[in-house]
């Protein structure tokens, strides 16, 4: 495959951004265009030349002018992350697929030298020089380096196929961390820069402003609005589809070949390619459970009122006959099942308390306690069940009960996922019907 086969991609009918992504992947590996680690496929390619490229970075005006930085965890933007650093600016860098949060800051020790400096921009560097930074800080995000597998001169962006960089950048806008005139830079090969059809972009898709190459920079000039948050509804219709993941050209049953997948985002590459989809509503309750910061932010903007639906969910306003009808039919609710039955004895208990049950055995108050404000959902006061392995929270008024039952389902302690209901829906056998079980003895019950 040559150079010229890339740049003429754009020409091909049906062409996908997986389509985009191989072949860019194959053509580095056939031209050893890339180090450690290899293969480059279904990675953000390390590509030679990577410090280099890097270079040009400090020399952007955008560079100069901002304070705070973010920049992606991936090897070729190692450099990049050094730069920030040893400019003094602020170095902000995306939790791993956002398991444990969306940023942490890398603070090197007082009087770090450069070879210092250089060992915070790794991988390694991140993990042992860095402080979380939560939702409610007050970040204010300058710039943004994103890593890419394929990028247009006009500023169109293809990643890896995860969607993180995406789903990143809506949420620092859904933070107030970002806004349409924060500039995104991209460092990549050469041969990386390519022409990409309009017609795969999609409204999620994060555009870029500047690229930085080995020989060139490259100002895009683009004009394309970027993603104005997460558009909840969206991870809803996407979640109507699930991929499961393939081996390279694994082929099964009707001779179509399904190549690995593993995005949120790319779905619609697969759908259009191979016509191969079932429907199951899982992949949007996969992130959730995958991502508690997501899951927190979308709490954060339900209590603000925003419309935060996910396609397919229940409608504000629908009775519990209906939500009992869907799991009838089949449906399966993100978090544990609802009791099918109430006792007097729950029904007794206000509708303002909410039961969590399922706590691992050797769970503490204050590890609970820890957990509930991180969901933005500490109650007025905490009853603690601890031999049942459950406690009861109590709030002002049956509102402010459900907003926690929302924001709180899918809730997991150690390796337990938390079972979280009304009180009044409890069973008779169910422990909050007891009002017997003493408090951990090295804690206060009450929050």
């Amino acid at each position: 495959m040559s150079r010229g086969d890339l740049v003429a991609m754009e020409s091909r009918a049906g062409v996908s951004k997986q389509d985009i992504r191989e072949q860019i992947w194959d053509y580095m590996e056939a031209r050893n265009l890339a180090d450690f680690p290899r293969p480059v496929h279904h990675r953000i390619p390390n590509f030679k030349g990577a410090s280099c490229a890097a270079e040009h970075f400090p020399c952007l005006p955008a560079f100069k002018m901002a304070r705070t930085i973010k920049v992606n965890p991936d090897a070729p933007q190692k450099n990049a992350r050094f730069f920030v650093l040893d400019s003094k600016k602020t170095l902000l860098v995306p939790t791993p697929r956002l398991r444990t949060g969306l940023f942490n800051r890398i603070t090197p020790p007082p009087g770090a030298t450069k070879d210092t400096l250089r060992k915070c921009a790794t991988s390694q560097g991140v993990r042992n020089y860095s402080v979380p930074v939560g939702l409610d800080a007050r970040v204010l995000v300058d710039l943004v380096v994103v890593g890419s597998v394929a990028v247009s001169e006009k500023g169109w962006r293809i990643g890896k196929g995860e969607g993180y960089a995406d789903l990143e950048y809506a949420m620092m806008v859904s933070m107030g961390a970002v806004s349409q005139g924060t500039p995104v830079v991209t460092i990549v090969h050469d041969c990386q820069v390519i022409d990409i059809p309009e017609a795969l972009l999609e409204d999620h898709d994060l555009t870029v402003n500047y690229i930085l190459t080995p020989t060139r920079v490259i100002a895009t000039g683009c004009e394309r609005p970027k993603p104005t948050g997460i558009v909840w509804s969206k991870i809803g219709l996407v979640s109507v589809f699930s991929v499961t993941h393939f081996s390279e050209k694994c082929v099964f049953s009707g001779g179509v070949e399904r190549r690995r997948m593993s995005s949120l985002w790319s779905i619609k590459d697969l759908i259009l390619r191979y016509g191969v989809a079932r429907e199951t509503g899982q992949i949007s309750r996969e992130m959730m459970e995958k991502i508690p910061i997501l899951r927190s932010l979308h709490c954060r903007e339900k209590q603000a009122g925003k419309r935060v639906t996910l396609q397919g969910d229940q409608r504000p306003g629908e009775g519990r006959s209906q939500h009992t009808a869907a799991h009838s039919a089949g449906r399966r609710a993100w978090g544990p099942p609802e009791p099918e039955s109430c006792s007097l004895q729950a029904q007794d208990l206000p509708s303002s308390t909410v039961y969590v049950g399922n706590l691992p055995q050797a769970t503490r108050v204050r590890e609970l306690k820890s957990a509930l404000r991180e969901r933005g959902t500490a109650p007025l006061r905490l009853t603690w069940r601890g031999p049942q392995h459950g406690a009861c929270l109590h709030y002002q008024d049956p509102a402010s009960a459900r907003r926690a039952l929302s924001c709180l389902q899918g809730l997991h302690l150690g390796a337990n996922t938390l079972s979280v209901v009304l009180a009044r829906q409890q069973r008779v056998s169910d422990p909050v019907s007891s009002l017997a079980g003493e408090p951990h003895p090295d804690h206060d019950p009450t929050i």
